[in-house]
């Protein structure tokens, strides 16, 4: 059996080493994610077992040879949007943003640099299944693109009672408690067009 990939946070904060942690495995459900609050923390543990390392930017600026040689793997955590006061060399990651906003960039992010999947490693077969009836997938992609259920109603002429169930159903079968959980799904199993959210 091989190993899932891994993904080091590298993150003095922990709050936010927690909750991107948290965010990552939704985006990524295959890999495993593994933080740590120091540079030396992760130099202790295999550092070039890791597949993409998220980066606090002052981690980054105080071990930058370590990093540029990481270049293509290096994800750096910034705090602003202003292009200006980004690393130039290296892609840019906005956590101080809401929820919704980040989950898009991750994505964005994750298509970049796996365009149809290459690099990436296989999905488990259960999670190449398919779960949902067509029915559903229409209801989910509708969903996830902000429509309120009066809305997908009309628009796939069903009853408001028949959405409500669907919407129950899918989030049921997929295990999923949120819209953005739900959106990361759609996105990542190609039902919906990023540029749609």
């Amino acid at each position: 059996m091989t190993s899932r990939p891994k993904i080091a946070i590298i993150d003095p904060n922990t709050l936010s080493a927690l909750g991107l942690k948290a965010i990552l495995q939704h985006v990524m459900p295959i890999m495993e994610v593994d933080t740590f609050g120091s540079f030396a923390e992760l130099t202790a543990n295999e550092p070039e077992s890791y597949f993409h390392y998220f980066v606090a930017m002052n981690i980054v600026l105080e071990n930058k040879v370590f990093f540029s040689e990481h270049r293509r793997k290096t994800i750096v955590l910034t705090l602003s949007l202003d292009t200006t006061s980004q690393l130039s060399d290296f892609h840019s990651l906005c956590i101080n943003v809401p929820e919704s906003e980040l989950i898009r960039s991750l994505l964005v992010l994750e298509q970049h640099a796996h365009k149809d999947g290459k690099n990436m490693p296989p999905m488990p077969k259960i999670l190449q299944q398919k779960i949902l009836s067509d029915r559903e997938i229409e209801v989910m992609s509708l969903i996830v693109q902000g429509f309120i259920n009066k809305e997908i109603a009309e628009r796939l002429n069903i009853g408001l009672a028949t959405v409500i169930t669907h919407r129950k159903n899918i989030m049921d079968k997929l295990g999923l408690k949120s819209v953005s959980a739900l959106t990361i799904y759609a996105v990542m199993h190609g039902y919906v067009d990023i540029n749609k959210i």
